[in-house]
């Protein structure tokens, strides 16, 4: 599916159905194929699947932060980085999972562990240089979209 718009996506994925059956008729012996039951097509996640799965994802971290009182706000450069950085068409979401424990749950460890952040404040999630940084607010809105 590489090259393919998302708007031509669920067509080729249609096509490609269609060939792989065509090709399955042509390798498989009829007493053998009739024994599949269904045939299941695992579509690559699209951008925007990608993007829906980091708003889950650091929504959750949010609420483990929230428990120890410290509220998270993530920049959209952030969540715009962590998402262009966990995608991959090939792999899922697993490419996901990984950028966050490595760039953002490992950096915040550090920065609680070392004191940068206060009990009972407010932390902005952003990005620097391609790497993920926690800082205090800086504007009045980041305190409030925590």
């Amino acid at each position: 599916f590489e090259g393919v718009k998302e708007a031509d996506y669920f067509k080729t994925a249609e096509k490609t159905k269609d060939e792989l059956m065509g090709l399955l008729k042509q390798t498989i012996r009829p007493e053998f194929l009739n024994r599949i039951d269904e045939i299941l097509m695992f579509h690559p996640l699209t951008k925007g699947n990608i993007r829906q799965i980091v708003d889950i994802q650091l929504n959750h971290l949010k609420k483990m932060l929230l428990e120890k009182n410290i509220n998270l706000s993530i920049s959209n450069e952030a969540f715009d980085w962590i998402a262009t950085a966990g995608y991959d068409p090939f792999f899922g979401a697993r490419p996901v999972k990984r950028v966050i424990q490595k760039q953002v749950m490992n950096e915040l460890s550090k920065t609680l562990l070392a004191g940068g952040i206060d009990p009972d404040s407010t932390i902005v999630m952003d990005v620097f240089d391609g790497k993920v940084v926690f800082r205090k607010p800086i504007r009045k809105e980041e305190e409030l979209t925590a």
